[in-house]
């Protein structure tokens, strides 16, 4: 018996049913794959088919090709999803980090700006506009302090012993600008004094601060005009609070009529006498005094910073400077600071300026 061999049918590799698919690139970063409208993959009109070199039979080896484009067409639309998902997870990612930058940059709330919040020079720049040289003539000569102005139309205060027994005063503002002013009321018990300059406006008023919340070791800025040098720039921290500085009191007998003489004019230049623990310093506070609750700092105070400003690093006003310890008080030129400074709380003043403002203290 002869066996009878069926002959082999000849084998062609399988074609795509379609070219691959291929990446639409918008972008740079960006894939996307296409995608039907029901969310699964639709393949490209197919290419017209390939010349066939013979006819490919029906049967099982038709069956295999089929299945094997089914998973192809699975596999490319999970890698496309993988991908877009990442992507859309990456973009997202980039996109929710840029708000955040900058809503942190943002501060509100402070005189200085945003770029130099909490430094001197940013400190330096804000309140400098609102500081100003006094010079006060009397018969007895020519004296020379600092001052703060409050309103846009000139109102300043100063201490009282830069102002005490003046015939004339002349502010000039950090501009360069000069101009007369008028004393409108005096408090020689906190050492306190409102002036009003004539004929001013537009100026840049200082904003006052709350002198309750200073914490010893505070971080502080002074601007006054030591020795004539409008302007000056110093820094430091608050070392203490509530101290009991007590400072002397003008007489001015000829204006009161008590026939006092002259009454004493003192030279802020020389540093303003005061008594601290029991001792004397910068001189002889005389027999006329009066105690106020200071705070103390060792931001470099000089003759002439008196009546001028403590600033806070959010540009506040937190006290007048009133009060220096000089280890020389014989001339100006020998006087200087050695980190013990005193001044008046803002707090004092603001309580205090209703009475200024009406021409006497409280």
């Amino acid at each position: 018996m002869t066996d009878h061999t069926q002959p082999q049918q000849p084998y062609y590799p399988p074609r795509p049913p379609y070219e691959p698919t291929r990446p639409i690139t918008t972008e740079p970063g960006t894939t996307v794959w296409p995608s039907g409208s029901g969310g699964g993959f639709t393949p490209p009109p197919a290419e017209p088919a390939y010349a066939a070199a013979g006819p490919v039979p029906a049967g099982p080896v038709s069956r295999r090709r089929a299945k094997r484009g089914v998973g192809l067409m699975a596999a490319v639309a999970i890698a496309a999803a993988a991908i877009g998902g990442g992507t859309a997870t990456l973009v997202q990612q980039l996109t929710s980090d840029a708000p955040a930058t900058t809503a942190s940059s943002v501060v509100s709330g402070t005189n200085v700006s945003a770029s130099s919040t909490g430094t001197v020079a940013g400190v330096a720049a804000a309140v400098s506009p609102s500081i100003v040289e006094i010079s006060a003539s009397s018969t007895s000569g020519e004296s020379t302090g600092s001052g703060v102005i409050i309103t846009g139309d000139g109102e300043i205060v100063t201490n009282n012993h830069v102002i005490s027994g003046a015939s004339e005063i002349t502010v000039r503002t950090s501009d360069g600008k000069t101009y007369r002013a008028d004393v409108v009321g005096k408090d020689p018990d906190k050492d306190l004094a409102l002036i009003k300059l004539q004929n001013a406006s537009g100026l840049k008023a200082a904003t006052l601060g709350d002198s309750s919340k200073v914490r010893v070791g505070d971080e502080v800025v002074a601007i006054g005009s030591p020795e004539g040098l409008t302007g000056t720039v110093t820094s430091g921290i608050v070392s203490a609070l509530d101290r009991d500085v007590t400072v002397a009191k003008d007489t001015e007998g000829s204006d009161s009529g008590q026939g006092q003489g002259q009454g004493q004019q003192w030279d802020p230049r020389q540093g303003w006498p005061f008594e601290f623990g029991g001792q004397q310093f910068n001189g002889d506070t005389g027999s006329s005094k009066t105690t106020y609750k200071a705070l103390q700092t060792d931001a470099s105070l000089n003759p002439g910073n008196s009546g001028g400003a403590l600033i806070n690093m959010n540009g506040e006003i937190i006290g007048i400077n009133s009060a220096m310890y000089s280890p020389s008080s014989s001339s100006g030129s020998t006087a200087g600071s050695v980190g013990l400074g005193f001044a008046i709380p803002v707090n004092t003043l603001k309580a205090d300026l209703d009475a200024l403002r009406s021409g006497g203290g409280s």
